[in-house]
């Protein structure tokens, strides 16, 4: 029960941290919210750890490490692939995988629920397919290079999960801590090579700008300042929820079975759409609201289960 309760309001404040992210993203590009998320994230989580405690070890921080360089890699492609196909199709496509491919490996190493959690777990991957389907007027199917790269961004993040999930449990917040290293000195990298692409007039201009988040030649030092001042906000307050979000996640897989947490963990979009919703006036869909109902409802059976 209380894994359940964990897992489900951990998958709410990882959408609220995408939330977050999505806004900084508008005016400092993705890589550099995602690179800046990551080390606030290091140094929110490097602050908590003598609070929290946790025994280092070289399983601890391999497997951290590991992590963090399988979420950065998943992340990147992820938001590559929704650059440049259907988002009504890619996004849930993505956490579907990203919940089948730890279930899973769950069920493959022995796990086993009441027979009402293998039918909860099949009504969550339902829910995740609805919550996380936004519709687009005039969608296009999406291209094979998009489909594989939502799967191998899906996949990545099922590894992700598997991968903390082997993690000591005495080890703490230990692995988040050298996972938020990584993934921010992945990203920073990324930002460096994409920059430096960019100066050598290796892409095209349209691609540079959404690497890089510039804001045109033409505009003050002062406008770049005000567009880059509350995506940097964003970023930060993102690295902290998710931060938050994580140590969720770790607490709950350590409670819990990782093919329930991964199940609860894809259902992040609900948390998304419904900040959407209320902050930004965002309508929710029909389809949206019997996702997140059925999500509910399959929370509900797994706390059975």
């Amino acid at each position: 029960m209380l894994a359940t309760v964990i897992g489900l309001t951990g998958a709410l404040i990882f959408g609220a941290a995408d939330f977050l992210g999505g806004l900084g993203a508008r005016r400092i590009s993705a890589l550099r919210v995602t690179a800046i998320a990551g080390t606030t994230g290091f140094v929110a989580l490097l602050i908590a750890l003598p609070f929290v405690g946790g025994a280092w070890s070289v399983e601890a921080v391999v497997l951290g490490a590991l992590s963090g360089l399988t979420g950065a890699v998943a992340i990147a492609l992820l938001y590559a692939c929704l650059a440049i196909g259907s988002m009504s199709i890619l996004s849930p496509l993505t956490a579907v995988i990203s919940a089948v491919v730890p279930m899973t490996w769950g069920l493959a190493q022995g796990a086993a629920l009441r027979p009402i959690g293998y039918w909860a777990l099949a009504l969550a991957l339902v829910a995740v397919v609805l919550v996380g389907f936004v519709p687009e007027k005039g969608a296009v199917r999406p291209s094979l290079r998009g489909v594989l790269m939502a799967v191998a961004s899906g996949t990545l993040i099922g590894a992700f999960l598997i991968i903390i999930d082997q993690t000591p449990d005495d080890s703490g917040l230990v692995p988040l801590v050298v996972n938020r290293l990584v993934n921010g000195a992945t990203m920073f990298a990324a930002v460096g090579v994409a920059a430096l692409l960019v100066m050598r007039g290796r892409v095209p201009a349209s691609v540079a700008a959404g690497w890089t988040g510039e804001l045109g030649q033409s505009r003050s030092a002062d406008d770049r300042w005000s567009g880059w001042l509350p995506g940097l906000k964003f970023a930060i307050a993102c690295g902290v929820v998710d931060a938050f979000a994580n140590t969720l996640l770790l607490l709950g897989l350590r409670l819990g079975e990782l093919t329930v947490m991964s199940v609860l963990t894809a259902m992040y979009p609900a948390g998304t759409i419904l900040l959407a919703a209320i902050v930004l006036r965002e309508r929710i869909a029909p389809v949206q609201w019997v996702g997140l109902a059925l999500a509910l409802a399959a929370a509900g059976m797994l706390a059975l289960a």
